[in-house]
């Protein structure tokens, strides 16, 4: 990368401060606050005219490549029955059939409150020899035609809905695209997040992370940060090439990520592993679904922890999260709780005790507020328990699992201090957190008011989300005026 100019962010406001401030940055880093002192020859200087600086934001829970296909599948995500989604499909299919031989793909089905029952011979009525693959929104199963089946190579299934262990193998069959055609996609998605204020992104992506991302930093660096995850099939590879969670992948913005572990299911597939059955389901998988059983999760928790690996554990149900909590002690262990959702109100405070991240997505629970209300019945007031959490002292990471929701911060934001994603009332409002908690959890640990030394990725605003946080909605609407990365600008529209 060539090297950045120092800049002056003239008349830039800061959270904490009544009067506008400049903020001189250099070498990537923001070396003053107040008097422009670096001003003068070589100098940029931009005037803000009293817009508001953040520290940039971080979506700490992303699968990247996912994300970027999924921004040109069908969208079934506002289906309300299987009959609703078969309709959208049939209504794609008339204006955009796929090419011969290739699948029509939708994502984000929710079937958990549908009154009607999805299967293979709905799609069949419409698609005939058309694959169609309709991911759910969950990405822990997926509704199949018989074409599609076939394409995948299952013979036949009674139903055509593969969740969690039949589908996980197929899913990256379905993701595979040219390597080019891929980067591409992805390139131009990291663009758009830059746009909403985003300045770096962990990529949980099941894939061989260490290889995807040299390859795309070889043709460049990529418009924000990247934190690049390993799946426990990769993890000899990152352990061979003795690299830790931060150390240099390629280039100045690829840094090694955690491992990534899923213990259970998701609540839409009825699959996240819970103390309590869920209600109609009985024999084996009445509790949901564990992946990673305690006798191989300690082992290879302690292994990545050993070579200095943070780790990123997927965790549902309240019976996962206690059984993940147990192994990170047992481990010793550091890093993340991914999403978190159900907790015995006991678990909260081990969370704090020690030491664990909950890395939660609140834009899911919008999406999942009615069928906790169906599967979690009587346990709702622990889910999605961010205040409990905050109020525990166990630090917040916000993320957004895109594609599971969109790589939009601000929605994550709106939906962590509001607890409703439209009209009705907040659920459980004596779990939302205040606005400046939210964003003090999607800015990577850095203060509001940013720090001397502190890295220059930062976010320039045309509005307060503070004072927006009054109005419902407003949130979700935040312009972003400009963002930086190492003090280069990855987005502007001053």
């Amino acid at each position: 990368m060539d090297a950045v100019r120092p800049l002056v962010l003239h008349r830039a406001r800061l959270l904490g401060r009544d009067a506008p401030v400049d903020v001189a940055l250099r070498d990537g880093r923001i070396s003053a606050i107040g008097a422009a002192a670096d001003a003068g020859p070589g100098v940029d200087v931009v005037d803000l005219d009293g817009r508001l600086v953040l520290p940039g934001l971080w979506d700490q829970h992303t699968h990247l490549t996912q994300w970027a296909l999924a921004r040109g599948r069908l969208d079934v995500s506002g289906a309300v029955s299987a009959a609703h989604a078969v309709a959208l499909v049939a209504e794609r299919l008339a204006t955009h059939r796929p090419a011969a031989g290739r699948p029509l793909v939708g994502l984000g089905f929710r079937d958990g409150t549908w009154p009607d029952e999805p299967s293979a011979a709905l799609l069949d009525a419409v698609a005939g020899d058309v694959p169609v693959v309709l991911v759910s929104g969950d990405l822990h199963c997926a509704w199949v035609s018989s074409a599609g089946l076939r394409m995948f190579g299952v013979a036949q299934h009674p139903t055509g809905v593969l969740r969690e262990t039949e589908w996980m193998p197929l899913m990256g069959a379905l993701d595979h695209v040219p390597d080019a055609t891929q980067d591409a996609l992805v390139a131009d998605a990291l663009r758009a997040a830059a746009a909403r204020g985003v300045v770096g992104v962990v990529d949980l992506e099941i894939a061989d992370n260490v290889a995807v991302w040299r390859r795309r930093a070889a043709t460049g660096d990529p418009a924000v940060r990247v934190r690049a995850g390993v799946w426990p099939t990769y993890l000899d590879r990152v352990v061979a090439e003795e690299l830790a969670t931060g150390d240099r992948l390629a280039g100045p913005r690829v840094t090694q990520g955690p491992l990534k572990v899923i213990v259970d299911g998701s609540l839409n597939t009825r699959t996240a592993w819970c103390h309590d059955p869920y209600p109609g389901v009985e024999g084996a998988l009445a509790r949901g679904v564990l992946n990673v059983p305690a006798d191989e999760l300690v082992p290879l928790l302690r292994h990545a922890h050993a070579h200095g690996l943070r780790c990123a554990v997927h965790a549902i149900g309240d019976a996962a999260n206690a059984l993940v909590l147990d192994a990170f002690a047992a481990s010793g262990a550091r890093g993340s709780v991914e999403h978190a959702q159900l907790l015995d109100p006991a678990d909260v405070a081990r969370f704090a005790e020690l030491g664990l991240t909950a890395s939660v997505q609140p834009a899911h629970l919008p999406d999942d507020r009615d069928v906790a209300d169906r599967h979690w019945a009587g346990r709702t007031d622990r889910a999605f328990p961010f205040a409990s959490l905050h109020a525990a002292g166990v630090p917040l990471a916000l993320g957004s699992d895109a594609p599971v929701a969109p790589l939009d911060p601000w929605l994550a934001v709106d939906a962590a201090v509001r607890r409703t994603g439209d009209d009705r009332p907040a659920w459980h409002p004596e779990q939302a957190i205040d606005v400046v908690t939210a964003l003090a959890s999607s800015v990577d640990g850095q203060p509001l008011g940013l720090r001397v030394g502190g890295p220059a990725d930062l976010v320039v605003l045309d509005d307060d989300p503070v004072a927006a946080a009054a109005t419902p909605g407003a949130l979700r609407g935040t312009r972003v005026a400009a963002t930086l990365v190492a003090g280069a600008w990855s987005h502007t529209a001053l």
